[in-house]
């Protein structure tokens, strides 16, 4: 029993130790952070994390511990960007984020990535001013998935992919930014939808002098199940279905493709096709009733003439 004794007090003893060595070397960590000696503060904060996560005497010192690291390795990487040292500051901000994640600080964690998306930006900028497109997308793409925000960015690599003929890839960024809907994103959100608008008009257009009706609507359609209240697919879509004579199709989506449109003269124009697929259908009042809806743009004349025609 006596043998035992001595044991625990020997166990107490060596617990007491190395309280007092997670506390010295987090000492030292503390004054190497105040000097801004970060690398040094960093390798010993990570003593204290190691040493102390099984003490509970020490979890307070444990806790600091895991909150300023990521610091560490984020100021790091702030005066690798000073030197220009790239690389350097890719790889102390990714840590920090890594680190800033692991611990609970997701707001350390953003700031972090914001930088990391910002290097992938720099980087990605030569690629993409030469026109070399895939290899910006490759770059953007890191820093997009670190930072979806950076909207800048996040419009190079959609216009990469749309002008690798990856269209489903850049359309997919091109609606996360369109769906943002803070003011401070409002002039990347409208660039987002004019280029939306120009790829899908480039790619219908092949599409047609193809004769491929059916691609078209298919495209729409997979876009408009991820949003069902785009207007610019709502559009492509009724447009495809007119070209095709599929009349009944017209006349059953006209008139939530005339909801879904925010400009007067795309309204017309989906009331034009639905008034023109009645009319086909010599359904006249409807059809009558639809030339009537159309009141701007190009469809408006062609409207009028219809009305004549049919009112005689």
């Amino acid at each position: 029993m006596k043998k035992l004794f001595v044991s625990v007090i020997a166990l107490l003893a060596a617990v007491s130790l190395q309280a007092q060595d997670v506390t010295a070397i987090y000492n030292e960590a503390a004054a190497a952070y105040g000097a801004k000696d970060f690398a040094n503060a960093a390798a010993k904060f990570e003593q204290v994390i190691d040493l102390g996560m099984d003490n509970d005497d020490a979890a307070s010192l444990v806790a600091t511990a895991k909150s300023t690291l990521p610091k560490c390795y984020f100021m790091l990487g702030g005066g690798a960007m000073r030197g220009k040292n790239y690389e350097a500051a890719l790889n102390n901000f990714t840590k920090s984020a890594e680190l800033a994640e692991l611990y609970g600080d997701m707001t350390q964690m953003a700031k972090s990535n914001g930088w990391v998306a910002k290097i992938y930006q720099v980087q990605g900028g030569d690629a993409f001013n030469s026109k070399d497109y895939a290899t910006a997308a490759e770059i953007f793409a890191k820093g997009y998935k670190a930072d979806p925000d950076n909207t800048s960015m996040a419009l190079n690599l959609a216009m990469s992919y749309c002008e690798m003929g990856k269209y489903a890839e850049g359309m997919e960024i091109y609606e996360a930014i369109a769906a943002k809907t803070h003011p401070k994103y409002a002039d990347d959100a409208a660039k987002a939808k004019e280029m939306m608008a120009l790829y899908t008009n480039n790619k219908v257009a092949e599409m047609q002098a193809a004769g491929d009706f059916a691609g078209i609507i298919a495209m729409a359609d997979a876009q408009l199940e991820k949003n069902p209240e785009s207007a610019l697919f709502q559009n492509v879509r009724l447009q495809a279905y007119a070209n095709k004579k599929d009349y009944a199709k017209v006349i059953e989506l006209g008139e939530t493709a005339a909801a879904a449109q925010n400009d007067e003269a795309d309204k017309s124009l989906m009331y034009y096709l639905l008034g023109a697929a009645y009319n086909a259908r010599d359904m006249k009042p409807q059809a009558i009733a639809a030339f009537k809806q159309v009141t701007a743009g190009p469809a408006a004349e062609n409207a009028a003439a219809a009305l004549a025609e049919l009112t005689k």
